[in-house]
């Protein structure tokens, strides 16, 4: 059994482990909640392991559809074992729907669907706030070649279509959502986490936040909508909607 040995990284909701297998990690989902560059933040119990499990939910939809992921399996309710990535230091944003930064940075009203979807890429790096980046400096700063960095926006792309597609039949609105990716050999996975944390969501008939919004904007009950949203979320397709 692959267990938790040395803490390798710890961010500001999940914390990594090496473990007692080569090239694998143990991401623990803690229930640390955090806001506006950690201004805003919290230690809410059950939201770790319920981000994980949907999380985990998530990968395996999406592995059944051709998408790979850093997820192999699950150690417990809170703790996934993952392929060790070289990670890239980008958040690629996928937008369908006008919200959040985009509605206070540019001329566009919330609520504006974007078709097609835009893709919004972020230098990672807390102290200096994730600048947005595009695709001539990604480059030059030799982060990612035209080809790999094109493989990237394909992938953020299709699994934009997967998810919003099956969150549709849950009667859920995919507005944005941020991926993270890394590097197995010539592989380019899919890494971190897609939960609550992660996706801006929204009831398709009332527009109710279902995120991490509600903490944001102290919009409602941080752990029931998440404990709802995962049910409705994880329910078999087809079902629940």
């Amino acid at each position: 059994m692959t267990e938790e040995q040395k803490l390798l990284y710890a961010g500001k909701a999940k914390s990594v482990y090496v473990t007692d297998r080569p090239g694998v990690l143990a991401m623990k989902f803690r229930d640390d909640i955090t806001a506006f560059d950690g201004m805003k933040k919290e230690v809410l119990p059950e939201k770790g392991s319920l981000n994980a499990s949907v999380s985990e939910f998530l990968f395996r939809y999406l592995g059944s559809h051709g998408v790979k992921s850093h997820f192999l399996r699950m150690a417990d309710e809170r703790t996934m074992i993952v392929r060790a990535l070289r990670m890239i230091p980008l958040e690629v944003i996928v937008r369908n729907i006008a919200a959040g930064s985009m509605v206070k940075n540019l001329p566009v009203a919330e609520g504006t669907p974007l078709e097609p979807p835009v893709i919004v890429i972020d230098y990672k790096d807390d102290a200096k706030h994730d600048p947005m980046v595009n695709d001539d400096l990604i480059v030059a700063l030799r982060i990612l070649d035209k080809r790999s960095l094109a493989r990237m926006k394909r992938i953020a792309l299709r699994t934009n279509t997967l998810l919003k597609e099956y969150l549709s039949m849950k009667g859920i609105l995919l507005v944005d959502f941020k991926l993270e990716f890394g590097r197995e050999a010539d592989s380019l996975l899919i890494g971190d986490e897609i939960s609550m944390d992660s996706m801006r969501l929204w009831d398709a008939a009332t527009r109710q936040s279902l995120d991490k919004d509600v903490y944001r904007f102290e919009k409602g009950d941080v752990i029931e909508t998440y404990r709802a949203v995962a049910g409705r979320i994880m329910d078999p397709p087809g079902e629940g909607s």
